[in-house]
């Protein structure tokens, strides 16, 4: 090595490092910042029957009649979201999925549930009030009401959509991803 090469980062090469350094710790940080906390939320049933629902349907099937509550967070934008959808009784939701993976649980009512690209009575299983299920992202599924209205809480991470899978069954007359 020649004499006149220093081993010594230079002042340049030091304020360098000290910036990434500190563009890291920024970036950590701000990924470390706690998203919106959880409201406290108490809620009966009777409650939640009687307290308006939202007129904006993301989350939803879309389908006449069927109307949510955003509980907690927005489905529009990305964080974790928790809605009610209120389901009228003798309804039909053709396949369809969502962007999102969301887990669900059966308040009130009789939900008929199934997965497949296409509605088949066949496959649907009857959930009683209290059951749990999930609708992984992506994954076509399709429900039913008998004879009582049916009310579900769906959590997820957002943003979320509403896809059918045969684009003629989506009651709002168009294709949302």
């Amino acid at each position: 090595m020649s004499p006149n090469v220093s081993k010594k980062p230079t002042h340049a090469a030091f304020w360098l490092a000290a910036l990434s350094l500190a563009g890291f710790l920024v970036i950590v940080y701000a990924s470390a910042v706690a998203p919106e906390s959880l409201p406290e939320i108490r809620m009966t049933p009777g409650e939640m029957q009687d307290s308006p629902v939202d007129s904006n349907q993301i989350g939803s099937s879309g389908v006449k009649g069927v109307h949510t509550k955003i509980l907690f967070g927005s489905p529009e934008k990305a964080g974790f979201y928790a809605i009610l959808l209120f389901v009228p009784a003798h309804t039909t939701i053709q396949a369809h999925s969502h962007s999102d993976d969301r887990m669900a649980t059966v308040v009130s009512g009789v939900w008929h549930f199934g997965y497949g690209d296409h509605f088949d009575a066949g496959a649907l299983k009857a959930l009683p009030p209290g059951s749990v299920y999930s609708e992984p992202g992506r994954h076509n599924h399709f429900a039913q009401t008998e004879a009582e209205a049916v009310v579900v809480q769906v959590c997820g991470y957002g943003p979320t959509g509403t896809r059918y899978f045969d684009p003629a069954n989506d009651p709002r007359g168009h294709d949302r991803k």
